[in-house]
């Protein structure tokens, strides 16, 4: 057997949450890789909105089981108020939610670095979470963090009042910037109370027996491509891997045993925070995509910055990625169009491009569109792609001719059932 991946192509909040609750069933483990808190993942269903950002996607499924992989960042806090909202729905979280012991934790200190290091950039920021992600990254390649094995050690306090000492120093530096750590130790403390009472685990030992053992595995990556540490529009990045490479690092698989690759995009783009963003509307065709998509961020609530979609960096991404299907999010958003509009190229200095140069920050980009007919109807009742309208079949022709990968699932509306898939 191998691991499946799934991802977002674009700068986040592609609709990971909802397919990895549509594809639940077809595993028996799904699995976070990367990143921390800074996720919000949103699953419908039954007239309920559910947000998660450290707990995998297939949770509500009580068959299958979800593992917290080691690339993963823990925020005691968060994560107890995740638990405490799944309370009401009579799960058994215990039984079938497992966490690496190599996954690192997020200290309250890790959280006021990141708001006094961002504080400190001014006009330069880069639309951190403020959820402390970058800190604690740092903390684990500095060989400095603390891991949920630790919290089980009788020196685990030891090594927490050392890393909140080389914290505090820091602090110092930054003048002017106050805090109360005693008031945010305790929910944290009780945090690691909630974490001492799951299962941990060595999830690489766990993952590749069970991979040997025929278990069926879906990885699920956070954030996007165009915000990976290495691959994204740098430094307005994520402290992690994003892409399928991430799939190894966070979770102790090798590439060989890599298998389908999904890749997750919207119908046209969005951004949260600072960066470059090639075809933002900065119009009443950007105000439009927001209220329809109602696109707000699901962990900070932040106004999405909205344009039409991107080839170039969707091609970038798919190369990067290895992506061997699409699925495309939210085209029932773009049913209030008589026409869209497709970003094929940039023009940068004069030149056509149709790739993801070194460095687009600052770049004078334009970029370069075709218009298609929109379907300019309600979505939100289709019952399957068969009886589409012919626009948004041309659309989904077209992604695909020029992408060349297939597009196997489209949704249409946030809850599960609207979401038509022709995925073998």
């Amino acid at each position: 057997m191998k691991v499946d991946v799934l991802l977002g192509l674009q700068w986040g909040d592609e609709g990971k949450g909802k397919i990895v609750d549509v594809l639940t069933p077809k595993y028996d483990i799904i699995a976070r890789f990367q990143g921390g808190p800074n996720a919000g993942h949103t699953l419908e269903f039954e007239g309920i909105k559910h947000v998660l950002h450290t707990i995998p996607s297939g949770i509500f499924h009580s068959e299958v089981t979800n593992i917290i992989g080691n690339g993963v960042v823990i925020d005691p806090v968060v994560f107890q108020k995740e638990i405490e909202k799944l309370a009401p729905f009579s799960m058994d979280i215990r039984k079938n939610l497992l966490i690496s012991k190599k996954a690192h934790l997020i200290l309250p200190t890790h959280r006021l670095l990141d708001a006094a290091s961002e504080a400190a950039k001014g006009t330069n920021k880069i639309g951190s979470t403020l959820k402390g992600i970058g800190p604690t990254y740092m903390d684990k390649t500095g060989r400095n963090g603390l891991r949920v094995g630790d919290i089980f050690s009788p020196k685990f306090q030891e090594k927490y009042n050392q890393l909140v000492e080389k914290h505090e120093g820091i602090l110092k530096h930054h003048e002017g910037f106050e805090y109360n750590l005693a008031e945010m130790e305790k929910p944290f403390f009780e945090g690691i109370e909630l974490i001492r009472s799951f299962t941990c685990i060595d999830s690489e030992q766990f993952l590749n027996s069970a991979l040997k053992n025929g278990s069926k595995i879906l990885a699920e990556g956070a954030q996007g491509t165009m915000l990976d540490i290495d691959f994204g529009t740098y430094p307005f990045v994520t402290s992690s891997n994003t892409v399928t490479a991430g799939t190894c690092t966070g979770l102790g698989v090798a590439p060989t045993k890599i298998g389908s690759v999904i890749g997750i995009f919207k119908a046209y783009c969005t951004r949260v925070g600072s960066g470059p963003f090639p075809t933002e509307l900065n119009c009443a065709d950007g105000e439009k995509i927001r209220k329809e998509g109602n696109e707000f961020g699901s962990t900070t609530g932040r106004p999405r910055r909205c344009g039409w979609i991107d080839l170039p960096a969707l091609k970038y991404a798919i190369m990067i990625n290895g992506v061997t299907e699409l699925a495309m999010m939210k085209a029932d958003v773009l049913g209030v169009f008589e026409t869209i509009k497709v970003c094929t190229h940039y023009k940068i200095n004069g030149e056509i491009v149709d790739y993801l140069p070194f460095d687009i920050d600052g770049l004078d980009i334009e970029p370069i569109y075709i218009e298609l007919k929109g379907w300019n109807c309600d979505l939100t009742q289709l019952d399957s792609i068969e009886n589409a309208p012919q626009a948004l079949k041309d659309y989904i022709t077209y992604l695909e001719k020029e992408l060349e990968v297939p597009i196997t699932t489209v949704s249409v509306g946030p809850d599960r059932k609207q979401t038509h898939s022709n995925r073998k």
